[in-house]
């Protein structure tokens, strides 16, 4: 597979995730930590899923325990502040982005059952590739988070 779209991707995110003073969501959605802490549960869940096919498993993706506030609190819990969270996320995406840099065709044509909720809402639940999963990544996944992290940019003059 080609990561060059998801390194990409991971670099705007980290840039925008390093914005001094992020505030509050507007609509009680998460803080920058928050969205940090789901990007390595996803991170690491994809990177094991990408590994297990290789392995011969035929692991399943799910999503939900990414979006889970008491498995997002200990992922920030284990981190010493922001500059933490966004180190491991850099460190995390190398590594799976390295993970995807190896897989070959058959191993990323892979049909993975795969469950995706967004907002509590079921976005898929049926199998899809594994590239498919991880370029996802790369064009909504990635760049979704990075939109919220430049919407908590606290206004001039706003407390």
């Amino acid at each position: 597979m080609d990561t060059t779209e998801l390194r990409s991707a991971y670099g705007r995110l980290l840039d925008a995730a390093a914005i001094p003073d992020l505030g509050d969501a507007d609509d009680g959605g998460w803080n920058a930590d928050e969205i940090l802490a789901h990007l390595l549960s996803v991170d690491a869940a994809t990177a094991a899923m990408a590994l297990g096919v290789v392995a011969g498993a035929r692991p399943a993706f799910d999503n939900r325990v990414t979006l889970d506030t008491w498995n997002l609190g200990r992922i920030i819990a284990e981190h010493s502040g922001r500059a933490d969270l966004i180190d491991h996320v850099r460190s995390q995406a190398a590594v799976l982005c390295d993970i995807a840099d190896r897989l070959n065709e058959q191993a990323a044509s892979v049909l993975v059952p795969t469950l995706l909720l967004s907002n509590d809402e079921v976005v898929l639940d049926g199998p899809m590739p594994l590239s498919s999963l991880i370029d996802g990544l790369a064009e909504n996944h990635v760049p979704g988070h990075t939109r919220q992290l430049l919407d908590l940019r606290t206004a001039p003059g706003k407390p």
